[in-house]
């Protein structure tokens, strides 16, 4: 399981805990070791050194300020969390010092644009000489569907039952969806005439129009890809609109190669400067 998943849940749990303890103190007459063991299942370590009712407080601020830079680092906050637990333990396992324990899951969230809402399934055996974890079952839900990218890899994560790698490509992916719609608001604020966007800057691509030049049209399409491995990648390419005439007239293939040409000016000068590069050639006359 991702780390920073593992660690932003065992603080929920905490937190959730130190809220209802400060909120419920101990009866007359019980010291603050009562409330402590209520604790100990959660952070061992930390619980022996909780005083007071005001330790505790201190303590849930600390962990609630942990809590905000992991959801400030990653861009994930997880907003509910449940869990329970199954004893599966049998006789004879018992017999054999075998202890075997489902965790069911529930969980549900925002990373930035995205929400998602998950429920797996955690099946631990624990016997004298190890501990094993496995994921048996996962369910994903994100919203909105309309990435159809993000819709395919999410079957692919289930398929696998892989929490960490959804919750990597996810980071990533939203990043650079965030990144072309920044990119692709640039270029609309700088060109206005030039540049159209049908779907605001979320759209999936850009059309770049020159006034001079009717009939010519040069569109940008921008997908964002994740593979097998869950790896995110941006992939970008050029289709031409051009009229017939023109294309008889272009007797050394400049059109038609075009595409090929636009992928190497993106390895050689980068994104922004590769599209600004197409954005000018084709707006010199108006300029």
């Amino acid at each position: 399981m991702d780390p920073e998943l593992a660690e932003v849940r065992a603080l929920e749990a905490e937190i959730a805990a130190l809220r209802r303890a400060c909120e419920e103190p101990p009866a007359p007459g019980e010291d603050t070791a009562r409330v402590q063991k209520s604790f100990q299942e959660i952070y061992q370590s930390d619980s022996e050194g909780w005083k007071s009712i005001k330790d505790l407080r201190s303590n849930l601020g600390h962990l609630e300020s942990e809590l905000l830079f992991l959801s400030t680092l990653t861009g994930i906050n997880i907003r509910n969390y449940s869990k329970k637990t199954e004893n599966l333990t049998s006789t004879e396992m018992k017999e054999k010092s075998i202890k075997k324990v489902l965790q069911r899951h529930r969980l549900s969230g925002t990373c930035h644009m995205i929400t998602f809402q998950l429920e797996f399934q955690i099946l631990e055996v624990q016997n004298k000489e190890n501990l094993s974890s496995v994921i048996t079952d996962l369910n994903i839900i994100t919203e909105p569907t309309a990435y159809s990218e993000l819709s395919e890899f999410v079957s692919r994560a289930e398929k696998r039952r892989d929490l960490f790698m959804f919750f990597r490509s996810l980071h990533f992916f939203v990043e650079w969806c965030e990144y072309r719609k920044r990119t692709f608001k640039h270029f609309k604020e700088k060109y206005p005439e030039a540049v159209h966007l049908s779907e605001g800057a979320s759209s999936r691509y850009m059309r770049i129009q020159s006034a001079s030049q009717p009939g010519f049209e040069l569109v940008i399409v921008w997908r964002i890809q994740i593979d097998e491995e869950g790896k995110v990648l941006p992939k970008l390419d050029l289709l031409t609109k051009v009229p017939h005439q023109a294309l008889e007239l272009d007797k050394k293939g400049v059109i038609e190669t075009a595409p090929l040409g636009f992928r190497t000016l993106l390895g050689v000068l980068g994104i922004e400067a590769a599209v600004e590069s197409l954005i000018t050639s084709l707006c010199t006359e108006e300029n």
